[in-house]
Parts: C-alpha cells; structure tokens; sequence
C-alpha cells in the first residue's frame, strides 16, 4: 500500500492557492493515553489545522523542549510502542482525511527496521515522516524505503546551515523542508525573530519544496507572522502546554481545538 505524500503535496498547493500558510498542529503519540492523543489530533484538525506531526515519544530528545520533553515521558510511562503510534496515524488520517506525518528520532526506526517501519506507515495512511537527527549523507537507505512506499522524508534546517548545505539537504528532501526558526530546542517564545525569515528566503533559493517555520509559535499573531513569509506554520509547544494545562482530558480537548481555531485565522491574515 501506498502511503499519502500526495495528500500532502496537494493539501500545502492548496493552501498557496488560497494564499494562505498551511498550519501544521504537532502533538505526541500516547499522550496523554493513545485514545487520548487521538482525541486531540481530531481536535486540532477541526479547530482548523490542514496538517498534523505525530511524534514518537522519546527518552532523549534533542530537539524537544520541556513541555514536549514531559508528554513524551507521560507516553512512555503510559507504555507506548511504535505499534500505538500507527494506530494514532491510522485512525486520525481515517477521522479526518488529513496528511499524518510522524516526527521522529532516528534510533527507534533503526531498531525497529526501515523496510517494516515504512511499510507499516504506508499502511497506515501516514504521509511520511519528519527526521530532525537523521543526516542527509546517511539517510540513502531510509529514502529508498520511503520513496517505495510513497512517504514524504521532511528534513531539518537551521539558521547555521551553510547555504551549500541547505542545497544538499534540500535536494534529498521530498513533501516540505522544515525550517527551525532559531537555534534551541522546541517551545514558545515571545518573538520567532528575524532568522527564521532569512532561513526561508536562503532555502527558497536551493528548492522548489515548500518552506515551513516551526519553533516559537504560540499564537495567532505570530502565526500571521511567519504566514507572511512561510508555507506552513508549525505549532506544537503551545498545544501540549495547553493539553497539560487542562484540568481534565476533555478540557484539554477543547483548549487545542480553541487554540488551532484560533492559529488558523492567524495563518490567513498573512
């Protein structure tokens, strides 16, 4: 079976179309049980997310900060396994006809095998995946499954990438080019900053891919901001905050449906 990088390629066209940013919700898998984080992904997509990042939940990760670095360990106290993080995949894509990538560290795929992960995402419904510790030059293997079972390899650029860099990284990539606005770890931030607008222009000059800004946003206003210069605002601290605030899971339900309510008007006053 094929996986859904086409979803994908036409959901983030479709957004240009409309002149608009795509909003990207990213939120764990298993957190804060796998029925609950299902729930939420429903959630984000009706509050009016186009595209949704599953993570799977890590003991060590290097990107995240620690609002995700707490639900990732909720989840893994919770017992989740890769086979609970294909199932969020397959019954959010099935709820709601959305692109479901998985965001990921590059150890758990490797452990688990590249032939049997991707062909499980596949299966799925997943659109691909995104890789933030996976280096392009050792990536060939991880691509070759991919592409075989139609799953987007969405890699990871920063402020310090060299433009020759961005060039290599870039050319390998297929679905979107993920755009970490500043150097750090994941969360909110009062300002995204001017960086994450010069990253997009110095990519846009290696790709035709679409270009999207995650990092910092927490807001509508921000979201407007990185619209204006972005194809896709990816938010995730501010909808696990807004989950672990909630006094109860139905509660949080609605804060990240209110809160991508309200990102969503955010990302169309680009």
């Amino acid at each position: 079976m094929s996986g859904n990088i086409e979803l994908l390629n036409t959901t983030l066209a479709a957004a240009k179309a409309e002149d608009r940013a795509a909003l990207i919700a990213y939120l764990p898998a298993g957190f804060p049980t796998v029925d609950g984080g299902i729930e939420a992904v429903k959630a984000v997509v009706a509050g009016g997310a186009d595209i949704v990042e599953v993570g799977l939940p890590h003991s060590d990760p290097v990107l995240d900060g620690p609002v995700i670095q707490t639900a990732d360990d909720i989840a893994l106290r919770g017992g989740v396994r890769i086979a609970d993080v294909m199932r969020t995949v397959r019954e959010a894509h099935e709820a709601t006809g959305v692109p479901i990538l998985v965001m990921t560290y590059w150890n758990p795929i490797d452990r688990y095998g590249v032939e049997r992960f991707t062909a499980e995402l596949a299966e799925a419904g997943g659109a691909g995946c995104i890789l933030p510790d996976l280096p392009v030059q050792e990536s060939a293997l991880w691509r070759e499954h991919a592409d075989k079972h139609g799953l987007a390899t969405v890699f990871v650029v920063a402020p310090s990438s060299q433009d020759a860099r961005l060039a290599t990284i870039t050319a390998a990539g297929s679905g979107f080019v993920y755009a970490a606005s500043l150097m750090g770890v994941t969360g909110t931030r009062a300002s995204v900053g001017a960086q994450a607008q010069e990253l997009v222009v110095r990519t846009r000059a290696t790709t035709e891919l679409p270009v999207c800004v995650g990092l910092g946003v927490s807001n509508a206003a921000q979201a407007a901001e990185v619209a204006g210069f972005a194809d896709g605002v990816i938010v995730g601290s501010a909808f696990v905050k807004a989950m672990l605030d909630a006094p109860d899971e139905a509660a949080g339900l609605d804060a990240v449906r209110s809160l991508a309510g309200d990102l969503a008007v955010g990302v169309r006053k680009r």
